[in-house]
């Protein structure tokens, strides 16, 4: 845990130093390969890890973002904001030391895990894209069509990656239940969530979604993420424990 607060502090002074986020990537990295050493498996079980390893994944994904963006000083600043509030979450929350039940000691499994949040964090990606595109008329410097250009390939990347999680997860379930769906309030947000962003997907093709309406379409998008991954986890009953 002391890797993971040194990694907050980090992510926390990150917005006003830059090179302290790639510092904080680094820990967090080493923090989520000693768990799996520790552990013996991928620390991708619960709230705690799976937060880590989200956080982790965000701060990946923006790197070569940011590249590519003309002024990614305020990019890198949200991104640190959200890697902070993400990593001081999963700081409050319990570890999952447990053996893992047979059930979820499958290849399946972990790749069903492992895309779904590398998909969530690009669907954060292109949420923070979407807050930088709202506020383009005080940074005149930075290109609308740029930063919707980046928004649209965050999505359409992340989507890929969710639709293999889901087949992935399909096959999990076949080989964990007998059946590949079972309709888990999990389950129907899951389903929710990629026609959400099937939906972004189609809108984008349209000339007047362009500019703001994608933008607000990509924050919305997010929110979707954060209640399909905790909400429904604190909130209602499931078979998933993240």
């Amino acid at each position: 845990m002391y890797i993971l607060a040194l990694s907050f502090a980090f992510y926390l002074f990150a917005v006003w130093k830059r090179p302290l986020l790639y510092i904080g990537l680094v820990l967090q990295i080493a923090y989520i390969v000693s768990r799996g050493i520790e552990l013996g498996r991928l620390p991708l079980v619960g709230p705690h890890d799976t937060l880590v390893f989200l956080t982790a994944s965000i701060v990946a994904f923006s790197i070569p973002f940011a590249f590519i963006l003309k002024n990614r000083a305020q990019f890198f600043s949200i991104v640190a904001i959200i890697s902070s509030i993400f990593t001081a979450f999963a700081m409050t929350t319990k570890q999952h030391d447990s053996p893992l039940p047979p059930v979820l000691k499958t290849f399946w499994f972990e790749c069903h895990v492992v895309l779904a949040f590398m998909s969530y964090a690009l669907f954060g990606i292109a949420a923070v894209l979407g807050g930088l595109n709202l506020s383009r008329l005080k940074n005149v410097s930075m290109d609308m069509h740029e930063i919707d250009g980046l928004g649209y390939r965050a999505v359409l990347i992340g989507y890929c990656l969710f639709t293999l999680s889901m087949i992935f997860g399909g096959i999990w379930a076949y080989l964990a239940w007998g059946t590949y769906w079972i309709w888990t309030p999990k389950e129907l947000w899951t389903s929710i969530l990629w026609a959400y962003y099937s939906f972004y997907l189609h809108a984008r093709l349209q000339q007047w979604w362009m500019g703001r309406p994608m933008a607000w379409l990509g924050i919305a998008g997010f929110v979707v993420v954060m209640f399909t991954y905790l909400g429904v986890s604190l909130l209602m009953k499931s078979s998933h424990s993240f």
